[in-house]
């Protein structure tokens, strides 16, 4: 038979059950406290995250997006990405990208850099990758942490750093030797008046025909006289100008300076012919005329590079658009552009040269110069037909805001 259940025993049943309690409600109290302060550095975690500037995010091995922070959000506004591939946002592709470090990261269990460039939405963004491996102790898949950085802007202003760099060089060269040529031609311009002085007095003492042909040689070398200080002139003005601001200025007359500068470079290139249609009557533009100048020459050397000693003709046109804009084209019958870096051509440092003939930055400042106008530049090829390159200003005589000087100090 069962013992009877004393009164300790009941004691010491009730003393163990709360006892018990006791310790279940201190555990609970501790799990609560411990709750909080996870909650809290999981919060303080989460606002440093999202402080952060970069596009940060984490993949799996299959580069999956497992999570994001807030400026990915700012990148890609619509959508859950979670889950999809990193590839199809970014480049709208179905395989990886050749140039992803998180890869190679995850091999090596290295920290991996590596630059790219992405379209997003209608502009190219230049990027600076870091990843960086998450390796999971207990056996579990891998994950790898991805941060994404905007260097578009840095390039660009480094691009226009050099790019004022390399002219203000180019402008103190073109200004020296054009002081040095333009004395001999003076020298040589006033003999020449000389000798027709000259030859006045004493054309009776000589045959007519003699005469003739000194007058003829005498008024040559003055016209080429004449037009070698025009040349040096522009180089004068395009190396230094005196004023680099906005002003109300002739396209047509721009064209035709900055021609005239690498009228030499065109006469070399035997194989090369140079066509202009210029619309009569183009109405003026308020614009930077050094800058201009600029987009010209690189415009029409980029043309010259590729024709690369191919016959073939570079035309320069221009015309009116509608009754707000005026259009510049240079189109070559070269080799043309391949649609796969059709989009990376206004990128800075980008190009198809070979080492020593560029370094990318010609196109890339055209554009900001042209965005600076207002305005905006465009490319139609067909690879193997040629290209053309089409430059829109907007017909105006003033700026909305006061027009400052663009040029670069040095230029000044």
């Amino acid at each position: 038979m069962t013992a009877a259940t004393t009164l300790s025993d009941l004691i010491g049943i009730e003393h163990s059950k709360l006892g018990f309690f006791q310790e279940l409600q201190q555990t609970v109290t501790k799990l609560q406290q411990s709750n909080r302060e996870l909650e809290e550095q999981r919060r303080e975690i989460a606002a440093i995250i999202d402080g952060i500037t970069d596009v940060m995010m984490v993949l799996s091995e299959d580069l999956r997006i497992l999570s994001v922070n807030n400026e990915f959000h700012k990148l890609f506004p619509e959508g859950n990405p979670i889950g999809r591939h990193c590839y199809e946002l970014f480049r709208h592709s179905g395989i990886a990208c050749p140039e992803c470090p998180a890869f190679r990261s995850i091999s090596t269990n290295t920290v991996c850099k590596e630059t790219a460039v992405f379209r997003i939405g209608d502009c190219n963004h230049q990027f600076e990758m870091l990843a960086s491996p998450l390796k999971s102790p207990g056996g579990e898949e891998n994950r790898v942490l991805i941060f994404k950085r905007d260097v578009t802007m840095e390039k660009e202003l480094q691009a226009k750093y050099y790019q004022a760099e390399k002219m203000a060089t180019v402008g103190t060269l073109a200004t020296g030797i054009a002081h040095e040529v333009n004395n001999p031609l003076m020298a040589i311009s006033g003999y020449a008046e000389g000798i027709q002085r000259r030859l006045k007095k004493y054309a009776e003492c000589m045959p007519e025909d003699v005469a003739r042909e000194f007058v003829d040689y005498t008024e040559t070398i003055i016209g080429e006289c004449s037009r070698c200080q025009r040349i040096v002139r522009s180089l004068l003005h395009f190396g230094h100008p005196e004023t680099s601001i906005f002003g109300v200025v002739s396209l047509n007359d721009i064209i035709r300076e900055s021609l005239t500068i690498l009228g030499y470079h065109l006469k070399k290139s035997r194989k090369i012919s140079l066509k202009l249609e210029l619309a009569e009557d183009l109405p003026f533009i308020f614009a930077d005329e050094p800058r201009l100048k600029q987009v010209m020459l690189n415009l029409v050397t980029n043309a010259m590079d590729a024709l690369d000693g191919m016959e073939g003709v570079i035309t320069v046109r221009t015309r009116l658009e509608g009754e707000t804009m005026v259009v510049m084209e240079v189109e070559d019958t070269g080799t043309g552009i391949a649609p796969a870096i059709m989009d990376r051509l206004f990128d800075p440092f980008f190009t198809t040269k070979s080492m020593g003939k560029g370094i990318g930055i010609g196109l890339a400042t055209c554009y900001g110069i042209i965005k600076d106008h207002d305005g905006d530049i465009d490319i139609h090829s067909v690879e193997g037909e040629g290209a053309c390159f089409k430059v829109t200003i907007p017909i105006q005589l003033e700026k909305e805001t006061d027009a400052v000087s663009l040029s670069c100090a040095c230029c000044r």
